[in-house]
């Protein structure tokens, strides 16, 4: 019994890491389960015993695929929680960007073909896997802008930090699959020296938004505590 569950495990994992490779490169409706089976070397009835149906496959194919995208690149950049707000910030630019730019990474390459060609399937599972990062993003960025941010402010940082990570590599990947080019950004190439970039970019815009924002809480204040009184006599 103890070696059928071993086999069992194996054939879906390996059913697993072939249907992550499928969907990467041809999409959720161009993948076949045949071609699926014959690169896991796994038969229909392994697919159906350990998964169900396609749909469910897609699903935990991107999900352990992203799972191991993040063991190979841990969010946090290898940087302690207790190191400053900017060692933090760095650390996770870092991470995403060695990440989603890995040439073995294919949960990337499967959200990029699910936006070009939607499903809808992934939406449940990509919001459950994402939002933890997210919110550890916004919290290191909540943290640089100082106390109590309005909530449209640490949005568009955050927003305005994950778009110069992911459409260039977006656009750098489209040019990869393009043999006469593609317009679009200047390839990266040298993806370590354009995290230290996006960092030092992003930092200089939050410290500027920050000092905006303390400069207007101070005029509100000054404001309240010396209230205009209109003259006497005004009419």
């Amino acid at each position: 019994m103890k070696g059928e569950r071993q086999d069992a495990l194996r054939t879906r994992i390996r059913l697993l890491g072939a249907a992550a490779d499928v969907f990467a490169e041809r999409g959720y409706h161009e993948a076949t389960i045949a071609e699926i089976c014959k690169q896991a070397q796994a038969n229909v009835a392994a697919v159906n015993y350990h998964f169900g149906d396609k749909e469910t496959l897609y699903r935990e194919a991107w999900r352990n695929a992203f799972r191991e995208s993040l063991k190979a690149f841990p969010p946090d950049g290898g940087v302690k929680e207790d190191a400053p707000a900017e060692e933090r910030f760095r650390g996770r630019i870092t991470a995403l960007l060695e990440r989603i730019s890995d040439a073995n990474n294919r949960e990337f390459s499967i959200v990029q073909k699910e936006l070009a060609n939607p499903t809808g399937l992934l939406e449940e599972v990509v919001e459950e896997e994402l939002r933890p990062l997210q919110r550890e993003m916004e919290s290191v960025v909540r943290e640089l802008l100082g106390p109590i941010p309005p909530n449209r402010m640490l949005q568009f940082c955050v927003i305005s930090v994950l778009s110069q990570c992911i459409n260039p590599i977006v656009a750098n990947r489209k040019r990869g699959r393009d043999r006469k080019g593609s317009p679009g950004p200047p390839e990266i190439g040298d993806i370590s020296a354009y995290a230290r970039h996006v960092s030092r970019f992003s930092l200089a815009g939050i410290e500027a938004i920050r000092e905006e924002w303390e400069g207007r809480k101070k005029l509100q204040r000054k404001s309240a505590d010396h209230p205009v009184r209109p003259k006497q006599g005004a009419s």
